[in-house]
């Protein structure tokens, strides 16, 4: 199976301030931490974002791919990576995941079966489809949802493949300044 990895950072952020993608946590901007955790499983690498969007130097390698202006929801991400993605499938995260590691992503990868359409971890009873695997054939049914479904929607509408996690942290996203101090990394 050929797989992208993909960051959706084309939110505003304005639970931060703005410009998360640039926010640092232990001086390395949050886009680098899914970043990373992407590098240790794909070979190939992409950050989804606006064309306005703020983002640090990307390392070597990563494409930016510049999804459309509206509307502003993570699904416009998604449904842009599988367009650019040419029929490979995209392993997404959202830019707010910096406890995100591999063996996490690992996971999803070797779980993908069957024909869902998408694989999505499920942590304490939710749904967690900002850090999903998403194959060529969710593309057509996410178009047919149009704009504004709740991402939640949208992959049990894709046809999800649910993966249990037991530890919640690699799913822990920072929204808010307030977040930045407090993050469960241990």
């Amino acid at each position: 199976m050929s797989v992208v990895g993909v960051v959706l950072a084309g939110g505003l952020g304005r639970r931060m301030g703005g410009d998360k993608a640039l926010v640092e946590l232990d001086g390395v901007a949050l886009l680098h931490y899914p970043l990373a955790a992407l590098a240790g499983v794909v070979a190939e690498r992409a950050v989804v974002a606006k064309a306005d969007t703020k983002l640090p130097a990307l390392p070597a390698g990563v494409a930016h791919w510049v999804e459309p202006a509206v509307p502003r929801h993570p699904l416009t991400g998604v449904l842009h990576a599988l367009r650019t993605a040419a029929g490979r499938s995209v392993l997404c995260c959202a830019v707010d995941l910096p406890l995100l590691d591999a063996a996490t992503l690992e996971r999803l990868l070797e779980a993908a079966a069957g024909d869902a359409a998408c694989v999505v971890p499920r942590v304490a009873g939710r749904l967690e489809p900002l850090c999903a695997l998403w194959h060529p054939a969710a593309l057509t049914r996410l178009e047919a949802l149009g704009p504004g479904p709740r991402m939640g929607e949208a992959v049990v509408t894709a046809g999800a493949h649910e993966v249990a996690f037991a530890d919640p942290r690699p799913f822990s996203n920072l929204n808010a300044p307030e977040d930045l101090l407090t993050p469960s990394r241990t």
